[in-house]
């Protein structure tokens, strides 16, 4: 018996048919390809730029081209500070890394850095851009012989990655003459360059300093990519400043300032020497002072001008002023008569002296003037208002007003006002005390005197400069203004000759032969800072003119607390001014005017 099956269907795949899998698969890789395109549209349309840009970023090197600093110039041209060629030390972190305590401990030797913050750059990793850093300063401004002996060295010790690179120096040819003027540099900053920190350098470092330039390029593992995209500023140099001092006479002034100094064994002193009729500073010398090559071993109070920072009482030099204003007034002449008292106590907490005991004096006015008397003095401004000789103190300069030379730091006088201005404390204003000045401010006091009665505000600036705080000062911005009349002036001057009279005077010592000179001594006492009192030291100094008759310069020297029995402004101060007066007429070649000094009389007949 035969059977039969029915045959059933066969099943579909549970996969699917081979066509409906490669449907899947083609719609797959076109979303695939879709989001491929996409993003390349995103970086080749969109972000392109922001791309490229990092790019460039992670291999872009910056270097700061330096400008070169503007020279600090006398009145011909020599330099007082210049810039000369210089190098800045530079690394590779890539190649320096590895030795970087040995490295670091060489340059803090050798150059005087900080070890720590030069082995933080030799062992720098990235320099802000996130790839590897290439390229460190360690130090700036050196000058070219020593940086480049110092990088032989490091190489020949094994220490590769060093290198340099043109960085202009600052260099003081002048070494100590005017550098309390000049100021100096700070030490360069590896990332900040080089402060000015006194001087015309901090004053116009806006001028001088210039703009420094950069260069930008592509390096590649530590190599510069040489088609490679790259920028260029160039640096803008500084400008010269030319100042009113001559170099020479300022180097005369400074050694004959020093040795009077040692001389006297005193603390310190200053000399000022001006061109009488144009106010022009041709010399300023302090003592002690410091070699702006080498600042960094100097006491602080010796790095700025105590010719402008330091205020003190003049003494009798200010009795100059005092006379030439009563005469102005109409009050007095070279030959009124004044009986002078061995001591003035009327009105007086403390009664007034002169320098020599002496019974009572018939001297004139010249008399007065000849042999320095304070009590003279006194009775002869007496129908003179205190505020109406402070309004003269303020024509000739004095009081609180600056001299506008363009260096910081400098202090302005002192004149009691108000309460303060009673008629004792004008009787010893008149004298020179009681009233505080600086010695620049002194010096076109009394040249206001030389220059015909027309006072001429002082100036250390050639032109006209502008100072970092907006000031414009120099020569072209002289200021004249007429103090006293142009007699009142002369017969000032004439009693001024007195003064070295060797039969009549106090200051023979202060005379320049062949020459008529005019000056006045001073000697004043000076006020502790401690106990804010007269504490036995003093202020000694001489001022003076020459030619007396056709006055060319002014000189002024001033000795502070002088260790010598006897000190006074004839005896110290007085050959000082001789020998520097003596050299500017040399110098400068002026002639002697031949005509006769002044023979006015200084006594009268009782």
């Amino acid at each position: 018996m035969s059977s039969s099956r029915t045959r059933r269907p066969p099943r579909a795949s549970r996969r699917g048919s081979a066509q409906f899998r490669l449907r899947i698969g083609f719609l797959m890789i076109a979303m695939v390809l879709s989001l491929f395109a996409a993003r390349l549209v995103q970086l080749q349309g969109v972000d392109a730029k922001s791309y490229a840009a990092q790019a460039m970023a992670h291999s872009l090197v910056t270097v700061v081209l330096p400008a070169e600093r503007g020279d600090i110039l006398d009145r011909n041209g020599k330099p007082l500070a210049e810039s000369v060629d210089g190098l800045m030390i530079v690394a590779d972190p890539q190649q320096t890394r590895d030795k970087a305590p040995e490295i670091a401990t060489f340059l803090a030797r050798r150059l005087g850095l900080d070890y720590f913050d030069t082995l933080a750059r030799l062992r720098q990793i990235s320099c802000g851009t996130g790839d590897e850093c290439r390229f460190q300063y360690l130090a700036r401004r050196i000058p070219a012989a020593v940086a480049t002996r110092v990088v032989d060295r490091a190489e020949k010790l094994g220490f590769e990655g060093l290198d340099t690179r043109r960085d202009p120096a600052r260099d003081y040819p002048a070494h100590d003459i005017g550098a309390n003027v000049v100021g100096f540099l700070g030490t360069p900053d590896p990332r900040k360059g080089v402060r000015p920190l006194a001087g015309f350098e901090r004053s116009f470092d806006n001028r001088l300093a210039g703009t420094d330039g950069t260069s930008s390029y592509q390096v590649g593992k530590g190599v510069r990519i040489p088609l490679a995209d790259s920028t260029l500023t160039k640096p803008v140099d500084g400008e010269d400043l030319h100042t009113t001092l001559d170099l020479d006479l300022d180097w005369y002034t400074a050694r004959v300032l020093r040795q009077t100094v040692e001389d006297a064994r005193a603390a310190s002193g200053v000399a000022v020497v001006m061109d009488s009729r144009t106010g022009e500073i041709l010399a300023l010398a302090d003592y002690p002072t410091y070699d702006a090559s080498d600042p960094q071993d100097a006491s602080k109070e010796d790095l700025g001008s105590r010719a402008l920072s330091d205020i003190y009482e003049p003494g009798s030099v200010e009795k100059v002023l005092t006379v030439a204003s009563l005469m102005d007034a109409g009050l007095v002449t070279p030959r009124t008569k004044i009986l002078v008292p061995g001591e003035l106590t009327d009105g007086q907490v403390h009664p007034i002296h002169d320098w020599f005991p002496h019974g009572d004096l018939p001297l004139t006015l010249a008399g007065v003037i000849a042999k320095s008397s304070n009590i003279g003095t006194v009775l002869a401004s007496r129908k003179m208002p205190p505020r109406e000789l402070v309004r003269y103190l303020r024509g000739f300069g004095l009081g609180d007003q600056k001299t506008d030379l363009g260096l910081a730091g400098e202090s302005p006088g002192i004149i009691p006002s108000g309460p303060a201005l009673t008629p004792q404390t004008k009787d010893r204003i008149t004298f020179g005390q009681s009233l505080s000045v600086n010695a620049v401010q002194m010096t076109a006091a009394v040249n206001t005197i030389a220059n015909g009665g027309v006072y001429v505000s002082p100036s250390l600036v050639e032109g006209s400069a502008t100072t970092n705080r907006g000031e414009q000062v120099g020569t072209d911005h002289t200021v004249e203004r007429r103090v006293v009349s142009k007699k009142a002036a002369h017969d000032t001057m004439l009693m001024m000759e007195r003064v070295l009279d060797p039969e009549a005077g106090v200051a023979p010592g202060a005379a320049v032969p062949g020459y008529r000179v005019a000056g006045k001594t001073g000697t004043a006492q000076r006020v502790s800072s401690d106990c804010q009192c007269y504490d036995g030291s003093t202020t000694v100094s001489f001022a003076g003119f020459a030619p007396a008759d056709n006055p060319r310069f002014t000189v002024y020297v001033v000795v502070q607390d002088p260790g010598i029995s006897g000190a006074g402004g004839g005896s110290v101060g007085g050959p000082a001014f001789s020998k520097i007066m003596s050299f500017a007429l040399n110098r400068y070649g002026i002639a002697p005017t031949g005509t006769k000094p002044s023979t006015l009389p200084v006594e009268w007949a009782r």
